[in-house]
């Protein structure tokens, strides 16, 4: 059974990005075959798993509005067993080339039900913004996770966005869940991010991630080498972080292969 999740926050620079390439690479490393699904406009998933924007002829926004096939766009990367769906510049007009389409919402659903059973994972990097794009990558999701960048005004942020799922679950997909939140950025020498996450915690409880995503340069280095971190340093507190993600989504959806000397404690 595949499963669709899609990584969203309506806040901007929160990891967002960072997390969709990430742990759909440490799931493809984990042999899990895995889909990474570039729904941004902005393409960051797209170079950041090593694909030159000027080499790419088709992408999702040619899935979404001229019919074209998903198989037909589907690249390999670099990385056995993970495949990508490229975006493009283009996609800005998608959601006004698609304004008068019937069922609009459910367009990405159909693109990717064609394809889905060729996978074990679809990961969907969103849209920073809650356009039509966004409502299409949620309505196609089994589940979301959330990232939080660890400061005050991302908690600002997390509520605009479980607001935003809630609305799709009463309206267009009532089996849309919540993954988890996941923290991100994280520097535990100072106060307030420690204070961020036993807040979070607190309120949220269960559906916090126990992995924690803390500050680090790899990750940061990692894209401007058009490759994940686990690539770019398998040693790297980062590639460590999200490989122990991937290894807590497989815990929660019972999908692991691991030994129990393999898996995350949580």
């Amino acid at each position: 059974m595949t499963r669709i999740i899609g990584v969203a926050n309506q806040k901007g620079g929160v990891g967002k990005t960072t997390t969709a390439i990430n742990v759909a690479a440490s799931l493809a490393v984990l042999e899990y075959k895995t889909l990474l699904v570039d729904a941004d406009p902005q393409a960051n998933s797209t170079t950041g798993t090593g694909f030159d924007l000027h080499n790419i002829t088709s992408s999702l926004y040619d899935c979404m509005v001229n019919n074209v096939k998903a198989e037909d766009v589907i690249l390999k990367s670099d990385i056995p067993h993970l495949d990508v769906l490229p975006s493009h510049i283009d996609l800005v007009g998608a959601e006004i080339e698609m304004i008068n389409y019937p069922n609009r919402e459910n367009v990405m659903k159909k693109i990717l039900d064609v394809v889905k059973d060729r996978y074990d994972f679809v990961i969907i990097d969103c849209s920073p913004s809650l356009g039509l794009i966004t409502v299409n990558s949620l309505v196609a999701s089994n589940a979301v996770i959330v990232p939080v960048q660890c400061e005050f005004f991302a908690l600002e942020g997390l509520g605009k966005l479980l607001n935003t799922v809630k609305i799709v679950q009463s309206r267009l997909n009532p089996n849309l869940q919540i993954e988890g939140i996941l923290m991100t950025m994280y520097d535990g020498r100072l106060r307030l991010c420690n204070q961020v996450v036993s807040e979070l915690r607190r309120h949220f409880d269960d559906l916090v991630f126990a992995t924690i995503i803390h500050r680090n340069s790899k990750l940061s280095e990692a894209p401007s080498v058009g490759k994940p971190v686990i690539l770019y340093d398998a040693d790297s507190k980062g590639a460590n972080n999200y490989l122990n993600l991937a290894k807590e989504i497989l815990q929660k959806n019972e999908m692991t292969k691991m030994t129990n000397e393999e898996r995350i404690l949580v």
